[in-house]
């Protein structure tokens, strides 16, 4: 049998662990099944269940400050899903879209999947840059952003940006695909808003998740889509998923319902912010330049000028700390080499530990290089 991989202090994407949700989670879980009825040898709605669909909206209304209904919800398997279908409900292969240059890699490979021409946008200290993107590629058709917490260089786009974006989308009749994927973790000042709350035209597709939240092991997530659009997007649904596994969305619907979740996202969020304080502290023994967000779940570690992060990842893993390498996730910028490090999932004194642990290995790397490039700058 095939040993499953092993998961690193330092990767992305691994869930918030919390012992009260699990034991919450068995006992609803077990509530649900004891009540099996028809409807659970039958097909379900590829919407999503009403009672969840629901609690997603309130939840929405009240944490994100998203305008919506119930009806305007489509439960997807994951936030991936959800952008898959809301691509190939609204563009057309061939189709301009712009994309936030550095980017997330997977909504980058949703792009170029469906045939669409991907302008990388420039990103800097206040987001996107709507000004170069509308002089890159002013016939864009739709734009994707992270806007509360940009992947992966963690800048939030700013109210100015965020009403020059809507303008813009407005104005030229193009869509906007935010993806809020980590926006529960804010670990400093005030919540943010969504910019689908300020979109007064109806541009906005938000898309959500619970895998940072909860576990990715569930494959829940949703799209909140304007009104024009929810049939096309739930078509594509039903022609390629039919529907969410309802099971999970019965216990969702009652985890939030009977406010477990929000307790759960009050306990996650400490742990998260004792977690990126535990490696930053850890990276303070490397050479690495660190940047401590106030939001989401993983940090930047810039290199020393003319290093290779992709180069230095295998020292990482060998040395117990995952990582990915920053200049994988550029389109068209010229790359800036760092490391992506994630804190979520791992108690802090293990991140610690970990980061601590990797210092000599770094170091070394580091110091291999220079001498390798010297070497070769003598030679020429």
């Amino acid at each position: 049998m095939e040993a499953e991989p092993t998961v690193l202090p330092g990767s992305l994407g691994v869930g918030m662990d919390d012992a009260r949700t699990a034991t919450t989670l068995r006992r609803l879980f077990a509530r649900r099944l004891a009540r099996r009825s028809l409807v659970d040898r039958s097909y379900g709605d590829p919407r999503g269940t009403p009672a969840l669909r629901a609690e997603i909206a309130a939840y929405l209304g009240a944490a994100r400050g998203v305008k919506c209904t119930a009806d305007e919800v489509i439960v997807t398997s994951g936030s991936q899903q959800g952008l898959d279908l809301v691509v190939r409900a609204t563009l057309r292969p061939g189709d301009p879209v712009w994309i936030e240059d550095p980017c997330y890699p997977m909504a980058l490979a949703a792009f170029r999947g469906a045939g669409l021409r991907v302008t990388g946008v420039p990103v800097d200290g206040e987001g996107l840059s709507v000004v170069a993107g509308a002089a890159r590629r002013p016939n864009a058709r739709a734009v994707y952003v992270t806007p509360s917490h940009q992947f992966p260089l963690g800048v939030v786009l700013t109210m100015a940006r965020r009403l020059e974006l809507v303008d813009w989308a407005k104005r030229v009749g193009a869509w906007i695909f935010e993806d809020d994927y980590d926006s529960e973790f804010r670990h400093a000042g005030a919540p943010l808003a969504s910019l689908q709350g300020i979109d007064d035209g109806g541009r906005v597709v938000y898309l959500g998740t619970f895998s940072k939240a909860l576990t990715p092991a569930l494959r829940v997530g949703y799209v909140v889509a304007p009104p024009a659009l929810v049939e096309p997007i739930v078509e594509v649904k039903a022609r390629t998923d039919r529907f969410a596994p309802r099971l999970i969305e019965d216990v969702l619907a009652v985890l939030m319902a009977e406010g477990h979740f929000a307790a759960h996202i009050r306990r996650a969020r400490r742990r998260a912010r004792e977690a990126r304080d535990a490696l930053v502290e850890g990276l303070r023994a490397t050479p690495l330049a660190v940047t401590v967000p106030d939001q989401g779940l993983h940090l930047i570690a810039d290199l020393p000028e003319g290093s290779d992060d992709v180069a230095l990842l295998p020292v990482l893993r060998s040395a117990g700390l995952g990582a990915r390498a920053l200049s994988t996730c550029f389109v068209e910028a010229p790359a800036r080499h760092g490391l992506v490090i994630g804190f979520s999932g791992f108690p802090p004194e293990v991140l610690e530990a970990a980061a601590r642990g990797v210092a000599p290995e770094i170091e070394r790397a580091l110091e291999a290089r220079i001498r390798s490039s010297q070497r070769r700058a003598a030679g020429e």
